[in-house]
């Protein structure tokens, strides 16, 4: 791993091996502190979109492992605007030991990647959003176990970044996928093909439906997102009408298996696309969710800055 850009760049032992990584630096965090792994590393935070979860998860992840983050806000950089992505990228490497961006453009990833000395991880782009993925299937092992290829996972919702995300690390791991939303708002074509390569060779079945008890049907994981992510504020009146039937409520949870977990990646946007009862009820685990954002970062900061020190 030189980047963490996207959990499809990944192999199966990758993914695994950070998994384990995350599991192990709880468990220690969870009896005494963590071991000083990045002690005296910089960790360089971009951000284009605000984040309650990206910002704490991280500055909390390089504190623990004995480092520290330098945030900086949409309004100081202005990332591609004041100075170029690729300069930026340039300069930014002769100050920290890592680079993590939150942006709108997936290709300001990439080219931060392209011209960085040191690794980028991608916190957040319109493509895909492989931190919450890692730390949502951290989620699933403590729920489930770590056998991930008996299990199957619903997505409602528009096909975006968190759903693309969460397809490859299913298709990685031989957990099956299934995602219900309505027309217009599928996965993209190639990141789907792309998924289908990954899920023949690990055994994963991927399906979609508009219908959404199809979707959820014998479910032990239920995942849902916003109807109308960051950017997309013009179109929130009609997803609403639109989405209104993917609402992860206790009739569709009906169809799930008895013991099905709810996820949201978060902010959750209450009476929409999920329901106080299902939010506060005994099958979320949104805020174990949450917390494991951090631990799953530590494993990814470790093996990118960590000089092979777990």
């Amino acid at each position: 791993m030189h980047h963490f850009l996207s959990l499809a760049d990944l192999t199966a032992e990758h993914l695994s091996g950070l998994l384990d990584l995350a599991v192990d630096l709880k468990n220690e965090w969870k009896t005494g502190p963590n071991r000083p792994l990045l002690g005296r590393k910089t960790l360089g935070m971009i951000f284009q979109k605000p984040s309650l979860r990206t910002r704490a998860s991280f500055e909390m992840a390089m504190l623990h492992l004995g480092g520290q983050a330098l945030y900086f806000s949409p309004f100081e950089i202005q990332l591609g605007e004041r100075e170029s992505v690729a300069d930026v990228s340039r300069v930014f490497s002769r100050y920290v030991d890592g680079i993590m961006a939150r942006v709108f453009g997936h290709d300001d990833i990439l080219t931060l990647a392209e011209y960085s000395s040191v690794p980028v991880i991608n916190g957040l782009s319109d493509y895909n959003h492989p931190c919450q993925a890692l730390s949502d299937l951290l989620t699933i092992i403590e729920k489930k176990g770590r056998d991930l290829e008996y299990l199957k996972l619903a997505f409602l919702g528009d096909g975006n970044n968190v759903a693309t995300s969460l397809l490859f690390g299913a298709a990685l791991t031989g957990m099956d996928f299934a995602i219900g939303g309505p027309p217009g708002y599928e996965l993209p074509a190639d990141v789907w093909e792309q998924a289908k390569l990954l899920a023949t060779e690990h055994g994963s079945t991927l399906s979609a439906a508009h219908d959404p008890t199809e979707a959820v049907a014998d479910a032990d994981v239920v995942y849902t997102d916003v109807w109308a992510s960051m950017g997309e504020e013009e179109e929130a009146e009609e997803r609403a009408r639109l989405f209104r039937p993917y609402q992860v409520n206790d009739a569709l949870l009906e169809g799930a298996q008895p013991d099905v977990i709810v996820m949201h990646c978060l902010p959750a946007h209450r009476g929409q696309e999920i329901t106080d009862a299902v939010c506060d009820g005994p099958h979320s685990v949104l805020w174990d969710q949450a917390e494991n954002r951090m631990h799953a970062q530590k494993a990814i900061l470790v093996r990118l800055m960590g000089e092979g020190q777990a």
